[in-house]
């Protein structure tokens, strides 16, 4: 199982926010870096991560901003034509 963030939602939430990616990154403590990757798919945030973003989220909840991937698990979530 694995759990990523759903890139659209955390977008337009940071476009609803005026906020920046690396303004977000910097508030829940995470480099640019992790962050860019979290939001390509390609690493999955760690429970304290999660927890940082759903803290700082206060109104969203869990599903509003992650989906787990039981099926792909070890994938690259992007890579949608390798999913097939």
């Amino acid at each position: 199982m694995k759990v990523y963030f759903k890139k659209d939602s955390v977008e337009e939430l940071l476009a609803r926010k005026n906020l920046s990616q690396n303004w977000l990154a910097n508030r829940v403590g995470i480099s640019k870096a992790y962050m860019s990757q979290l939001l390509r798919g390609k690493r999955c945030p760690s429970p304290k991560v999660r927890n940082k973003f759903l803290k700082y989220f206060e109104e969203k909840k869990f599903d509003d901003l992650f989906f787990i991937d039981n099926e792909h698990s070890g994938r690259n979530i992007n890579d949608r034509s390798r999913l097939n």
